[in-house]
């Protein structure tokens, strides 16, 4: 771009220098005390690309005989005067002037000698610029002294351009010295301007023409060098002058057929701030308006040298482009220059995508940077240098220096972050400004490009459309390398190829493209080992997890991690088994609305930042994921939440993170899991089944999720287990297989990470267990039979109970009628939903500090493989479902006996269980109650291994007349 810049700017001079001419001429003006208007003459503006006869030459990317340039300004009649004498208006000189050229009208100032402004700036008739550095000639028609018109023809120079600009050019009018500048419109269309600032007024100018040759140095040209005032600048040298040096080109014609005329644009300004323009299209040699044409003849070979700065496989990578462009047709007289690249479109493999690790700490430029990257300004003061993607350098034939300049990520299209004009001009996720700067010659050249990744693969597409018409040699563009490099590389070895599709000014349809395909090869596996085999690439995921402080039975956060290295298979989705005893209080927890959930999945990264989709009531814990290839990744910080049902389970979490990383806005990521609290165990799972899939890729990134880590640390939430059996967390992690978008070939990889509970032994264990018979006392009766077990605040939980009744409590088989089946009972998805009504024989109800509302429900026969049925008590609430599962059975001649095998490790302050009585009931007397004293035989095993036995009385109520003593028989 540099180099392009500078060919434009050297064009522009070439151009301007012979329009400025004219204009400077036209700057001087004579006093008067008359008024008159000021302004060009209408129509006398003539812009012509011509012949040596004066017929039009539209040819495309050739080398003209001349361009010339006419126009006239406004005079009037000297009234003091009997003679009709011509003089410009008072004040109505010219002070600035100047010709917008055609885009694509270039020159080259170095294919002339080049005179030095001490030499120019010589008296007029003895300045010692040679002849060997003309360019052309401009006639102006002055007033000399207030007499008549007279026109002179004078040599145009090619000059040594000051620093700061492309060239220079310059002429003398009769005395008066006229310095002719161009620039280069870095703004719009990179066309030329050539202009004469704050130009001399002492010499009154009417009536310009300037040609400037399409090859100076031609001999056709000999009969013209020096004209009129100057003659040849060796002594003694026979006329015509000749050039002494090989001709070369100067003026190259635009190769842009499609889109008609061209159009040149004359401004003039007088010293008293009046300004006028005139128009006028590149026409044929009658004047009708006509376009460049021949275009079909207009060379096109590009060639292209591209390929990633490693060879490795999943690596972080950056990218070395090469585009160059046979450069002899630009000087060669008789040959025609290559077409410029109007578009570029450059498309990566698949598989080589977007490094996400190169988000973190990334900068963006904005619009409004951009347009501050300014000619001088320092790096910094436009795009933030935290912005800056690469490197840049052009080549030209047309200047000794490159262009050399950076290469900048887009603000993305967020419109909660971007301000209204502060999103990239193609309202995209990705987007590229590239700078590129000659300072020496005053030349700037700015460009956007739209990158759009595949939304399915990841794969990139580049855009620059529209480029300068800016002749180069050589385009070259370097992609940072590194850990944070932008690029990742295919995850395989092998051939692949990177497509370029060129697009030159003189096309003339959408075939007119040149496809180049540049392949490289991937060599070797991540970290340069070995290639992975072919199949599917291994998955050997890490897992760690557990609570900070393991003290059984205290409250501590919990922390989990699943990890992966390069080149393995991409996570899909994982389930999560706790340690049997580590739950979550849920007491005072609100759940996140599904309805904020669902909005969440549609907001910008950078919303949810500034205000979070769910209530704060509901977090739990906090997500961190690291994504990217290499030894360093982004990291992206996120939230966890409480929700309800999902998916069929009572209770779900919801990860929310907002994917935003330097200046990339992804929207926000949610992730609903469905939590699996089992009924037997309480165990915590999570479900992947029934939960959301960890994205491979957001709007075309790749996320290359490499570390995912989870922290429930809400104070007072995870509870450790008060048993110090060592055990473990369980994760079954689901690699990506073959392909990502195929769940079919997903490989379940289980993992563990071991966990114990420490100091069970300082955790205390007595239970109280409280029994009473309602009702019937005699013989025969069937009595309403309730226990209450209370527990002590800080003890061991209950992890096995058993109950054995006294001699007085028979089991009434008349009793037992319907039962429930195992296949009835866990039909539904809340247990003994579909069990029979007449299978229901009691009920039960616990209160436990971890959940708002008790757990109760009814109690159930359910059929067994034991001589007896089972009673199972199936306690709801709201979030989760326990089974307590007991045996019963006879020992002791007939004394009944309940046991729970496997009570789940978790708290209860206060069961109550309550069975039937009556016709319902279970229990029948064998002895009237209120005649002896009769007790249980209760023992409690704690989690802990601590035991805890007893004897309660069995308590009833009697009536006055039958207690005996001293109330033994435990009176209600």
């Amino acid at each position: 771009m540099s180099k392009e810049s500078k060919i434009m700017t050297r064009l522009r001079i070439a151009i301007a220098l012979a329009f400025a001419a004219v204009w400077c001429v036209a700057l001087t003006s004579a006093p008067s005390a008359e008024a008159a208007r000021f302004g060009i003459v209408p129509g006398s503006f003539d812009f012509t690309i011509h012949n040596q006869d004066g017929t039009s030459d539209l040819r495309a990317g050739a080398h003209p005989f001349g361009v010339t340039t006419k126009f006239r300004l406004e005079t009037e009649t000297d009234p003091r005067r009997n003679d009709p004498a011509i003089r410009m208006p008072a004040g109505a000189n010219l002070r600035n002037g100047g010709v917008a050229l055609p885009p694509g009208l270039v020159g080259n100032p170095y294919a002339m000698p080049q005179c030095t402004m001490d030499e120019f700036g010589k008296v007029a008739f003895n300045n010692h610029c040679f002849d060997d550095a003309q360019i052309g000639i401009a006639t102006v028609e002055v007033n000399f002294y207030g007499g008549a018109m007279e026109k002179v023809s004078t040599p145009i120079f090619n000059l040594v351009p000051p620093a700061g600009q492309p060239a220079a050019f310059g002429f003398w009018a009769i005395t008066v010295p006229i310095i002719l500048t161009p620039t280069l419109r870095s703004d719009g269309d990179y066309g030329l301007t050539v202009q004469s600032i704050n130009t001399d007024e002492t010499l009154p100018v009417t009536d310009v023409e300037i040609t400037i040759w399409g090859v100076p140095g031609s001999s056709v040209h000999d009969s013209e060098r020096k004209a009129q005032y100057f003659g040849c600048s060796t002594v003694g040298a026979p006329e015509p002058c000749i050039y002494h040096g090989t001709p070369k080109a100067f003026l190259t014609t635009p190769v842009d057929c499609a889109d008609g005329p061209l159009a040149a644009t004359l401004s003039a300004e007088s010293w008293k701030g009046e300004l006028d323009f005139q128009s006028i299209l590149t026409h044929d040699t009658a004047g009708a308006p006509s376009g460049m044409t021949e275009c079909e003849r207009v060379p096109f070979t590009p060639s292209v040298a591209a390929r990633p700065s490693v060879q490795s496989a999943e690596t972080a990578s950056g990218l070395e482009f090469a585009l160059e462009l046979p450069d002899d047709g630009i000087i060669n007289p008789t040959g025609l220059t290559q077409a410029e690249v109007k578009k570029a479109v450059v498309k990566l493999p698949e598989g080589m995508t977007i490094n996400p690790s190169a988000g973190e700490g990334l900068g963006a430029c904005t619009p409004a940077d951009f347009s501050r990257e300014a000619l001088t300004a320092p790096p910094g003061t436009g795009c933030p240098n935290s912005s800056k993607l690469g490197t840049v350098r052009i080549e030209s034939p047309l200047l000794t220096e490159p262009a050399e300049g950076s290469l900048f990520i887009a603000q993305t299209d967020d419109p909660a972050t971007s301000k209204p004009g502060e999103e990239n001009p193609f309202d995209t996720l990705l987007a590229m400004y590239m700078v590129a700067r000659v300072p020496e010659r005053g030349i700037i050249v700015r460009a956007a490009g739209k990158v759009v990744p595949d939304p399915k693969t990841g794969r990139l597409v580049t855009t620059f459309d529209n480029l300068p018409q800016l002749p180069f040699s050589r385009f070259t563009l370097n992609f940072r390398e590194g850990a944070r490099a932008p690029l990742s590389t295919p995850p395989s070895c092998g051939t692949y190829e990177i497509t370029s599709e060129l697009t030159p000014w003189s096309a003339m349809s959408p075939s007119d493209v040149e496809t180049i395909k540049t392949p490289f090869r991937i060599t070797s596996g991540v970290g340069a080992g070995p290639c992975p085999s072919a199949g599917a690439p291994p998955f050997r995921p890490g897992l760690v997890a557990g609570t900070l402080n393991n003290s059984a039975g205290s409250y501590s956060p919990f922390d989990l991690r699943l990890s992966r290295n390069d080149g393995e298979q991409e996570f899909t989705r994982f389930s999560i088994k706790l340690p049997p005893g580590i739950i979550g209080k849920l007491a005072g927890i609100p759940f996140c609305p599904d309805a904020a959930i669902a909005a969440a999945r549609g907001r910008t990264g950078a919303a949810e930042l500034t205000s979070p989709s769910c209530p704060a009531a509901s977090e739990v814990g906090s997500t961190l994921v690291g994504a990217g290839v290499g030894t360093v990744l982004t990291y992206v910080p996120g939230r966890i939440y409480l929700a309800g049902p999902y998916n069929g389970s009572a209770l779900s979490i919801t990860a929310i993170t907002a994917a935003k990383v330097g200046p990339f806005d992804l929207g926000t990521v949610v992730i609903r899991q469905a939590l699996k609290v089992n009924p037997e165990t309480a165990e915590v799972s999570i479900d992947s089944a029934k939960s959301d899939p960890i994205p491979h890729i957001i709007d075309g990134i790749v996320v290359h999720a490499r570390d995912i880590r989870a922290y429930v640390d809400r104070p007072e939430f995870v509870l450790n287990p008060t048993s110090c059996t060592r055990t473990s967390t369980a994760s079954t992690v689901l690699g990506s297989g073959l392909d990502f978008s195929i769940d079919a070939d997903d490989n379940p990889v289980t993992v563990t990470s071991p966990f114990q509970a420490a100091d069970c032994a300082s955790l205390g264990f007595k239970p109280k267990l409280d029994l009473r018979l309602f009702g019937g006392t005699k013989r025969g009766d069937n009595p309403r039979f309730q226990a209450v077990l209370t527990a002590r605040k800080g003890d061991a939980n209950i992890g096995r109970a058993q109950v054995t009744l006294p001699h007085s409590e028979f089991l009434d088989n008349q009793h037992i009628k319907t039962v429930c089946t195992r296949v009835q009972f866990n039909s539904s998805a809340v247990p003994g939903e579909n069990c029979p009504r007449g299978s229901i024989y009691g009920y039960a109800k616990a209160i436990t500090p971890v959940l708002d509302e008790p757990l109760q429900g009814p109690v159930f026969l359910r059929s067994s493989s034991h001589a007896l049925p089972d009673l199972v008590a199936a306690l709801h609430s709201g979030k989760i479902d326990i089974n307590l599962d007991g045996r019963i059975d006879s020992i002791q001649n007939g004394r009944i006996r309940n046991t729970f095998e496997a009570v789940p490790d978790a708290p209860v302050t206060k069961f109550t269980l309550t069975m039937r009585g009556g016709r319902k009931g279970l229990l029948v007397n064998s002895a009237d109650l209120c005649k002896a004293r009769h007790r249980a035989i209760v023992s409690f095993t704690g989690q802990n291994g601590k035991v805890s036995k007893s004897g309660p009385v069995l308590k009833v109520k009697c009536g006055k007349s039958r207690r005996a003593g001293r109330h033994r028989h435990a009176a209600g």
